[in-house]
């Protein structure tokens, strides 16, 4: 039976569980090293490589994008670094809420949690509807039944075990890495560099060029596109419970995973526009198959381009597969910790969430049918960036409030690193706004009940025993010797 415990933050009520609750709620230990979690980490965003980036050709032109692709990419290196430094020392599954909470209490334990739901739940839905325009272009079938198939078949296999969903993750990540690698060898011979540049220039705009169509501020409007070619690499921390060793496999593991994707997203922007025309690829669902079969490249259906379409898919699935993974997690452990309803945590009797992986994947298959990818994409870089605000922020008050606290893995550059990439995450936040003000009123929309739910409810039934928690009953404990 559960206690009640004194609170530690003003408004907010604990209680102390038994053995018998966390019985319920367990995961199973020890099945990634470093590398499956690299693996998992770009598992989490090939899609990117596959489809969406190149909508923000539409929004800054290929000027506008690469500009906004360095920008990201330092933004995502530098606060990997301080995540590396994070997770190896908070290893819970919690990840980024596990790291807010420790910094800034329940509230911004909460608002970090509810903000990457908000990710993970709709990147997979954005997905889907990539993998349906995949699909239609094989054999012609799109719609609420490519994605409830995807969403089943996906789902059933995270339910059947984490080690052989990780495993088969990783096979999937691997041949989807070599279908990027053939489409860059196949798109070569057709580069011309003045292709990247041939989308006719918006004379209205401040600073419009041939390398900035859309003046200077479509740089800023391309930002969540060149977002989606990193977005959710910061969910590797989610398997930390369930790792070999998180002192070293997850900084290793983070910092291959990011390494890795700017190569991937460097070669991809360079490549595709530069056979294709960037013009061509501003409104794609499939931007790689069409860049090989663009008028300007092979004008036409190839047997390279047809590998493309079909190996594609699997690079789609990747970052599906995985992500639903993710927001299993999320959901567990905020679950498990009382900040959710605890229902969602019970793990069966192969140690995966069952309601975890369901419900969100239920919320997620219903803003798939909307058939709106581009809007989806903004909405999950709007949960994106609100995390990565208060994850940077995580790394430099803990810094300032714990500056004793075990670091067997310590961020290059310290503060400086984590405060750079926190001041880019606020730019790439309102980023997201000026490109649609639609996503104010979702996400707003989706916080209002959140916080309604934890202000009300949930924060009163805190369960201080979680892992994520527990460093405050020791505090306490300490507090009460001296």
């Amino acid at each position: 039976m559960a206690k009640q415990s004194r609170a530690h933050h003003a408004g907010v009520e604990s209680q102390i569980e038994g053995k018998d609750y966390f019985e319920k709620r367990q995961l199973e230990k020890g099945v990634a090293g470093w590398v499956l979690l690299a693996g998992l980490g770009v598992a989490y965003v090939i899609s990117g490589d596959f489809a969406g980036w190149n909508f923000g050709l539409g929004e800054g032109g290929w000027g506008g994008l690469l500009i906004a692709t360095i920008l990201m990419a330092t933004m995502y290196l530098f606060m990997v670094f301080g995540l590396a430094e994070l997770s190896s020392t908070i290893s819970t599954t919690g990840g980024g809420y596990a790291f807010a909470r420790r910094a800034m209490g329940p509230w911004g334990g909460f608002l970090t949690g509810t903000a990457i739901l908000i990710e993970y739940a709709i990147a997979p839905a954005a997905i889907a509807n990539f993998i349906g325009a995949y699909v239609n272009s094989l054999i012609g079938l799109d719609g609420w039944v490519v994605y409830l198939f995807f969403y089943a078949v996906f789902v059933g296999l995270h339910l059947w075990g984490v080690g052989e969903a990780l495993k088969l993750m990783f096979a999937i990540t691997a041949v989807a890495v070599a279908a990027l690698v053939v489409f860059v060898v196949a798109a070569i011979p057709k580069f011309d560099p003045s292709n990247l540049n041939n989308i006719p220039v918006d004379t209205t705009a401040v600073g419009a060029s041939a390398f900035l169509p859309f003046g200077v501020l479509g740089i800023w409007a391309a930002i969540p596109y060149a977002i989606w070619f990193f977005l959710a690499v910061e969910g590797v921390p989610l398997a930390a419970e369930e790792s070999k060793n998180p002192a070293k496999d997850m900084p290793r593991g983070i910092i291959g995973a990011m390494l890795a994707l700017i190569l991937f997203a460097g070669m991809i922007l360079v490549v595709a526009p530069g056979a294709a025309g960037s013009d061509f690829l501003k409104e794609s669902g499939n931007p790689l198959v069409e860049a090989l079969e663009a008028p300007l490249a092979y004008g036409g259906r190839t047997g390279v381009s047809a590998f493309i379409n079909v190996v594609g898919l699997l690079g789609l699935i990747a970052s599906f597969f995985s992500i639903i993974y993710a927001y299993s997690r999320q959901t567990f452990a905020l679950s498990r910790a009382g900040y959710l309803p605890r229902i969602l945590s019970v793990t069966g009797s192969r140690k995966t969430p069952t309601l975890a992986l369901i419900v969100p994947g239920i919320i997620g298959f219903i803003m798939a049918v909307l058939n709106q990818g581009d809007l989806l994409i903004l909405v999950a870089v709007f949960g994106a960036t609100v995390s990565y605000i208060m994850m940077t922020a995580s790394h430099i008050i803990l810094r300032f409030k714990e500056p004793d606290l075990e670091r067997p893995y310590r961020t290059p550059g310290g503060i400086v690193t984590t405060g750079i990439a926190l001041v880019l995450a606020v730019a790439a936040l309102v980023a997201g706004f000026l490109v649609d003000t639609r996503v104010l009123v979702i996400s707003a929309a989706v916080y209002v009940v959140a916080i309604a739910y934890f202000g009300l409810y949930s924060r009163h039934h805190i369960v201080a025993s979680a892992p994520e928690e527990e460093f405050e009953l020791i505090e306490a404990a300490e507090s009460e010797l001296h």
